[in-house]
């Protein structure tokens, strides 16, 4: 290392002193006999001066010529969606396409609430005249009869009118009514009850019980002459001649009052025979 020292050393002052005779050398002349005159031992190097201040950057260089396309990058990644731009104006129509071919039928929907009702329609044409029936089954006429008197009766007990009637089927029943005006009327301060009553062959009914109606009165005040009708089913009776009465009466548990029937008016008694009732 002091080796190495020693030698940079002795370098240093022999470069030194050159620069000296050098010097000397030019400054007289050229002559060159002063030169051994004067050179001396070269003297020990002095310390390294400090560095100087940086210089001043220098231009900017030429631009170079424009290198060879690179190879592309790697796809990077996807950045944020950006705001929402303005709507757009509306584009040009298109030019209508293809008819699409149908879709399947859709289920049934459910049953919507029923509507208000509609308007009447118009009268529609008289329809075709239907084909002819098949030949119905032969029934028995209907056996009935009616017996009408215009009179008044003013009987308060007893048989008021009879119509005889010809029974057909032993099983049938007899379908009777009475219509017509009936009155009652009570002594002064008394009540009483009237009952008008029909009878087959002198017998009221039992299948299954009488066909009667009654007029009760409690006052004198009055003097009513109504339209009444009394009428019912009776079972069980023959077949053949019978004879249908309207009768009159006094009603169970009261005094008989002042009859009247047939006031003013058509007094009737009408008389079916119908099939037997159902069990």
């Amino acid at each position: 290392m002091l080796e190495s020292m020693s030698s940079v050393n002795i370098i240093s002052a022999a470069v030194i002193a050159l620069v000296i005779v050098t010097s000397v050398a030019q400054s007289d002349d050229g002559n060159m006999d002063n030169v051994a005159r004067f050179a001396g031992v070269p003297g020990v190097p002095g310390s390294p001066g400090s560095n100087g201040s940086p210089g001043r950057d220098g231009r900017d260089g030429r631009d170079g010529t424009l290198g060879h396309k690179g190879e592309r990058g790697e796809k990077g990644m996807r950045g944020p969606p950006g705001l929402e731009g303005n709507v757009g104006g509306a584009g040009p129509a298109g030019s209508r396409g293809e008819k699409g071919s149908s879709g399947r039928k859709g289920d049934s929907g459910k049953v919507g609430p029923q509507g208000p009702k509609g308007d009447t329609g118009l009268k529609g044409s008289k329809g075709k005249v239907g084909a002819k029936g098949a030949n119905g089954q032969q029934t028995e006429a209907l056996n009935w009869k009616q017996c009408v008197w215009k009179r008044v009766d003013s009987k308060d007990t007893g048989l008021i009118q009879e119509c005889r009637f010809k029974k057909i089927y032993g099983n049938s029943a007899l379908h009777v009514a009475y219509g017509g005006n009936l009155r009652v009327k009570c002594g002064y301060g008394s009540t009483c009850c009237s009952r008008w009553y029909f009878t087959f062959d002198n017998d009221e009914c039992t299948g299954p019980m009488a066909i009667d109606g009654i007029v009760y009165k409690q006052t004198t005040a009055d003097n009513p002459h109504r339209h009444r009708q009394i009428e019912g089913y009776c079972e069980n009776i023959a077949s053949g001649d019978v004879r249908v009465g309207f009768n009159i009466g006094k009603c169970s548990g009261y005094s008989v009052g002042d009859g009247y029937t047939g006031w003013n008016s058509v007094s009737r008694i009408m008389i079916a025979e119908v099939p037997p009732a159902q069990q």
